[in-house]
């Protein structure tokens, strides 16, 4: 690229001539700079404001707070409002009419063979067994219930017969023995009316009636449960998951004090509740009676109000989160969101178990030690 030369212009004043005036820049280089300064004060503030916008993202993208993915065993436990006793009472209706003319005592332990009350003066005697008495049993009757009969009859002492589900000579012979005992005519037959069956030992809960009262057939005459210390529970039928036979329980006692049993019996029952001027109303419950592992512990109340853990199920060396932790997914399912030092990340998990505030997840790449996001306050 040539250059052309171009004549070098003196700078000398003439002698004659007056002394050049300085000049002033022109408007239109003033007006350049400034728009030059404008431009240049825009470019850093938009380069500020894009660096802002840059962090703020930043901050945006990482959640408020942060948990970790835990390895243990989760316990999907209720506490439940319990009462310790002897279980729920059972009514013994009498099938005698007469007078009482005694009664076992409030809180007696009655075992086999013995009289829960009298009638006329005469016995009703508890035997052990699940089938009530619902026939007379005599000479040539057979069945389950004889079989049971004579079971009793020989742990009482009385033998020369055989214990089958046969009635025989043998077996009415024995009965005689059996009745001459308890102060009964000799009949050697059985009236069902003067047996009272259960599961074992009962204990005398209350009286329905007083000595001297005159009864007849299905009138209460008093009420028993059995002699170990238990815990009962009511439970609505939406926490019927709880209530599992055989499933392990925590028991807190008014003082404190923890124990630990096992869920004995389920029953399904209705109760009905009848307001003042109101028609009754019924509602389907679930019944538990737990028994302690410790009987000793609950030794030292007769009855008393307490807390029952009890468990629904048990996950064990499980991954779990906070609950809050899961995020629903806009496919369908759940997700965290991994909280890495390069920033965050979505992933797919599967749940189970729900307990005490966690979930059971699995996944891929779903590790113990893993930091998801929590959301905010």
């Amino acid at each position: 690229m040539s250059t052309t030369a171009r004549p070098v212009e003196s700078t000398a004043t003439a002698p004659d001539e007056p002394p050049a005036r300085r000049r002033r820049p022109r408007a239109g280089v003033l007006l350049g700079a400034v728009a030059l300064l404008v431009v240049a004060v825009a470019v850093v503030a938009v380069t500020s404001a894009t660096d802002g916008q840059a962090d703020r993202s930043a901050a945006v993208d990482r959640p408020p707070a942060t948990a970790t993915v835990t390895r243990q065993t989760l316990v999907d436990r209720e506490t439940k409002n319990g009462e310790l006793g002897y279980g729920t009472p059972r009514a013994r209706e009498s099938r005698l009419a007469g007078t009482v003319t005694w009664l076992a005592a409030g809180g007696a332990t009655v075992k086999r063979g013995k009289a829960l009350y009298r009638i006329d003066d005469e016995p009703v005697v508890l035997l052990y067994g699940s089938l009530p008495a619902y026939r007379m049993l005599r000479s040539g009757v057979s069945g389950t219930d004889v079989k049971q009969f004579e079971q009793n009859l020989a742990a009482l002492g009385h033998t020369g017969f055989d214990v089958d589900e046969d009635f025989t000579s043998a077996t009415a012979d024995a009965v005689r023995d059996w009745q001459e005992d308890l102060g009964l005519p000799e009949t050697g037959q059985v009236e069902p009316a003067r047996i009272v069956y259960a599961p074992g030992e009962v204990r005398v809960e209350s009286h329905g009636v007083e000595v001297g009262d005159t009864v007849g057939a299905g009138k209460v005459v008093l009420s028993t449960t059995g002699t170990a210390r238990l815990v009962t529970c009511t439970l609505d039928v939406e926490d019927q998951r709880l209530a599992r036979k055989g499933a392990k329980v925590t028991i807190t006692l008014p003082d404190g004090t923890r124990s630990t049993g096992r869920v004995d019996t389920v029953e399904t029952v209705v109760q009905t509740t009848a307001a003042s001027g109101k028609d009754p109303e019924t509602e389907t419950k679930i019944e538990v009676t737990v028994t302690g592992d410790d009987p000793k512990v609950l030794a030292g109340y007769d009855k008393a109000a307490v807390d029952l853990g009890l468990i629904a199920s048990e996950r064990a060396d499980v991954l779990s989160v906070p609950v809050a932790a899961l995020l629903t997914l806009a496919e369908g399912g759940y997700g965290l969101q991994v909280v890495e030092d390069t920033g965050t990340r979505i992933v797919a998990v599967r749940t189970g178990l729900f307990a005490d505030g966690r979930v059971e997840v699995s996944g891929e790449g779903v590790t113990a030690g893993l930091t998801v996001g929590m959301p905010g306050d």
